[in-house]
């Protein structure tokens, strides 16, 4: 039995041929990326400060919790889970420690980045979720960190901003500049336009003598202002009653 075991061993040994050889081959299956590469991977393992992801290389690369998203202080349990599949951007193939480190938020930003030229190219509407608020305004997630300016988020000032975190808005874009990483939003100017296209419908459908339903929306000493879907009518004090 021993002998058939290294007939066996031997018969193994002179298939993959020399070391020098078999370390070729296990090179060959590695694969090769530089600084800055977008790469895809596995999810592997999860800790409270990094998260490992398998990407075909020598080692797991390691993308630290900050790397994990726009939001900051996030728990990596509550953003990937293992057996995912990321896309993740190559910070470092090598750092001090001799870790391959990767970036998830990174790669999402350069993905987003090319969407949101070209939404401001077409004088666009981006979508995004509320996550911050800052001082002088919101930040919201577009794939990157866009901001919105107090002074633009309804058409009148808004003094406090927490009741818009979680919420999903859309919005225009009025500034872009990738070098300094700058994306100023206005939701004003969006329900500026949405509201004129509301009043111009409205108004082509208004015929005299119609009888329309509205709620009041505020009330001065000359009558009344109703809001009829939209579209503001005043009723005079000597048509009140």
């Amino acid at each position: 039995m021993a002998e058939n075991n290294n007939e066996v061993a031997k018969v193994a040994i002179n298939d993959i041929g020399t070391e020098e050889d078999f370390i070729k081959a296990v090179d060959s299956t590695i694969k090769n990326f530089d600084d800055g590469d977008l790469v895809e991977g596995t999810v592997v393992k999860v800790d409270h400060d990094e998260v490992l992801l398998d990407i075909g290389y020598k080692t797991e690369g390691v993308i630290p919790s900050r790397e994990l998203s726009i939001k900051k202080d996030v728990d990596p349990d509550e953003v990937v889970e293992v057996g995912d599949t990321i896309e993740a951007l190559v910070v470092t193939k090598e750092d001090k420690e001799g870790r391959l480190i990767l970036s998830k938020k990174r790669a999402q930003y350069e993905r987003a980045w090319g969407d949101i030229e070209k939404i401001k190219e077409s004088d666009g509407v981006v979508e995004g979720t509320v996550i911050e608020a800052v001082k002088g305004g919101l930040i919201v997630d577009i794939g990157l960190r866009g901001f919105l300016p107090a002074s633009l988020v309804e058409m009148r000032r808004v003094r406090d901003l927490s009741p818009y975190i979680g919420q999903k808005i859309k919005a225009k874009i009025l500034e872009l500049d990738k070098n300094r990483n700058n994306v100023v939003l206005s939701r004003r100017q969006y329900l500026e336009e949405t509201q004129s296209e509301v009043r111009e419908t409205f108004l082509s459908q208004l015929k005299k003598g119609q009888i329309r339903e509205g709620v009041v929306s505020s009330i001065v000493n000359f009558g009344a202002f109703v809001d009829l879907g939209g579209v503001d009518g005043l009723i005079h004090v000597s048509e009140l009653s």
